[in-house]
């Protein structure tokens, strides 16, 4: 007789989460050295970056389309192949990295649209919560252990981080399919509903709820996005060697581990303090970051005090969004929602080219700074007991 699949449940999906990081995180600190190296100019990979940002931008505008045809989960499969694809790309090394980038970033694109439409059709709201933070500690073994691996083989050969990409994704094909995750409850369009990309950019964007949390996780995204790239670049221009960047992004990922005692935090003060606090102080992390960069080494020790700042906005930065949206356009506004990843892969490089152009590396971590104190001033918008439980929320007129 043959056992019933596990029913999708917070844990279940932090695993796939968990694994996918795995995949994500191998190359995290990859690609920009292998593409400075390919290239041989910070000002052209924020250039190809960009380029790539905008292709990602646009695929995932279309996954709602293609859900109305294909169903939502061969698309989530298609996203695991789109992996595999692109690490074979990067075992051929040098320019071909590109390619592999591309790849990678569409796949993690629309696998992040169809996670979340699924997470808001199996899991109930008090779920979000846990699920967050379970995810995040999932997440922690391949975002701690996978940058400094992945530099680490490509010293020893540069096609190898990939190698371990392709199993990472084999895990993940297997967990999704072995997961009863239905074909997406938020499939069937409603009467009159356009099933235009666009037309949902404009119904999300009408809705200033949905915007700020929209734009939270795009300044968030924006600070990982130029830690992430250019600490591994600043690191080889000021001499440091090869390594740094990715002990420097494993070292920034141990945050992860703490995220139960950040959400013990969150839960006894709001989610919008904890909002506030993250962008404030992690922007204050980066500006200082770029006034020390005549010490390399404080530089990289103070930007990764500001990524446990970003840590705390990654624990709680979702949660404004999964409790706005409406059950009936989940598939539609997780989309266009997703996109901040895309958005923030689009502006950053074009922040850091202009940069550049005038400033050292130093400087893309000033403006860094400069978005997330933007954030901060944008999230004095969320309510102030967003996330509290209802029975336990304070009535005052004045915050209605």
């Amino acid at each position: 007789m043959t056992q019933p699949l596990p029913a999708p449940n917070a844990q279940r999906f932090a695993m796939i989460g968990g694994v996918e990081s795995f995949a994500r995180g191998t190359t995290v600190s990859v690609f920009p050295l292998v593409m400075y190296h390919a290239w041989g100019s910070a000002a052209v990979v924020s250039q190809i970056y960009f380029v790539v940002g905008l292709v990602s931008l646009l695929t995932a505008l279309m996954v709602p389309l293609l859900t109305r045809v294909f169903t939502r989960r061969p698309i989530y499969i298609f996203s695991v192949v789109l992996y595999l694809v692109g690490a074979s790309f990067g075992t051929l090394g040098g320019k071909f990295a590109t390619a592999a980038l591309l790849c990678s970033v569409i796949a993690a694109a629309i696998s992040f649209v169809c996670f979340n439409a699924y997470v808001l059709d199996n899991l109930e709201k008090s779920e979000f919560g846990r699920l967050e933070t379970l995810r995040l500690f999932y997440s922690g073994m391949g975002w701690v252990v996978g940058p400094v691996m992945g530099v680490w083989l490509m010293s020893r050969w540069e096609g190898a981080p990939f190698v371990m990409v392709v199993v990472a994704a084999l895990v993940m094909l297997i967990l999704i399919l072995r997961t009863p995750l239905g074909r997406g409850k938020a499939i069937i369009q409603s009467p009159g509903r356009s099933s235009n990309p666009y037309a949902h950019v404009r119904r999300f964007f009408s809705q200033p709820r949905l915007v700020t949390a929209w734009l939270i996780p795009l300044a968030r995204s924006c600070g990982w996005w130029f830690y992430f790239v250019y600490i591994g670049i600043f690191a080889v221009e000021q001499g440091l060697g090869n390594q740094v960047g990715g002990i420097a992004a494993s070292v920034a990922n141990m945050g992860l581990f703490l995220t139960p005692l950040m959400l013990q935090w969150m839960q006894r003060h709001s989610v919008r303090m904890a909002v506030r606090a993250g962008f404030f102080f992690g922007g204050l992390c980066f500006l200082g970051a770029a006034l020390l960069s005549v010490l390399p080494w404080v530089t990289v020790a103070v930007l990764i005090l500001g990524t446990y700042f970003l840590v705390l906005l990654d624990t709680c930065g979702a949660l404004p969004f999964m409790m706005a949206v409406k059950p009936s356009e989940r598939t539609e506004m997780s989309a266009v929602y997703s996109s901040f990843r895309d958005a923030s892969g689009i502006i950053s490089p074009a922040i850091a080219w202009l940069v550049l152009q005038y400033f050292p590396v130093a400087g893309v971590f000033a403006a860094s700074g400069l978005v997330l104190m933007a954030a901060w001033i944008v999230s004095a918008r969320l309510h102030p007991q967003l996330g509290v439980p209802g029975a336990s929320r304070i009535r005052n007129p004045h915050n209605a």
